[in-house]
């Protein structure tokens, strides 16, 4: 097919020559990709200046003459932010949550749902007044189930059994360890105990979008290990750290 239209949201935006631009789009069916817009800083009549981070877009989109690149040959703004851009700390939250999603990456697969779960954030992020301590990491768990990478955490590996009390994740597992089979099992190096009201609330953010995540707050403790079960489930399994500025490969 040369030519397509989809819906899609501009996670990154990036000029070169005088008055062309690249930009990177979470395209509803297509998943993540990287387009060129000819005249894209100066056209108004294909773009009416909808080409701005966080905007969603109605694209029409020509493959290259050789095939080698995508060409964004017009757009309308479907829906934007009201208020986000004017606040620095949540914007800061959405690039965080967004420099995820570009290094994870999307496939067609998973486009659709990665699209309605990025497309939530916005919403949640210029909407909703109070936001969870660990915003930014319970979107990393939940994005990655969108992509296909979600830890287990309803039944024991070991015995079976429906974990309902305190738990140990097995973070290079991917999985639980009930009370009983911890014992049993003995220690691991790679392992976070869990409380049953964090486990609760891991199992919560993955289920639902974020406009409809829990913001009463944990005790320190229990933010703690919830912070580092996510934090180390995306390093082992996924390969990405959260470091000076950006998503690194590790």
């Amino acid at each position: 097919m040369r030519e397509w239209i989809d819906y899609a949201m501009v996670l990154r935006i990036g000029h070169f020559r005088e008055n062309d631009l690249w930009l990177k789009l979470l395209c509803r069916k297509r998943g993540l990709l990287t387009l060129f817009a000819f005249g894209g800083s100066r056209s108004k009549r294909r773009f009416c200046g909808c080409l701005d981070v966080l905007n969603s877009l109605r694209c029409r989109v020509r493959v290259s003459g050789r095939g080698n690149f995508l060409n964004l040959e017009e757009a309308v703004l479907e829906e934007g932010p009201r208020s986000l851009r004017s606040d620095w700390q949540r914007m800061g939250l959405a690039s965080n949550c967004l420099r995820f999603v570009e290094a994870l990456g999307v496939n067609e697969e998973s486009a659709d749902g990665a699209y309605a779960l990025v497309e939530d954030l916005r919403s949640t992020l210029d909407t909703v007044h109070d936001l969870p301590g660990l915003f930014p990491l319970f979107f990393r768990l939940r994005f990655s189930g969108a992509a296909g990478f979600a830890p287990n955490l309803g039944r024991c590996s070991l015995c079976g059994a429906e974990v309902v009390g305190p738990a140990q994740f097995l973070v290079d597992e991917g999985q639980l360890h009930c009370a009983n089979c911890r014992v049993s099992a003995g220690f691991s190096p790679y392992s976070v105990d869990l409380s049953a009201s964090g486990l609760d609330l891991l199992r919560h953010v993955q289920q639902v979008l974020p406009s409809s995540w829990r913001t009463n707050d944990l005790s320190v403790a229990d933010r703690r290990a919830c912070a580092r079960a996510i934090d180390g489930f995306v390093q082992y399994h996924l390969g990405l750290r959260w470091e000076e500025g950006r998503f690194r490969r590790v």
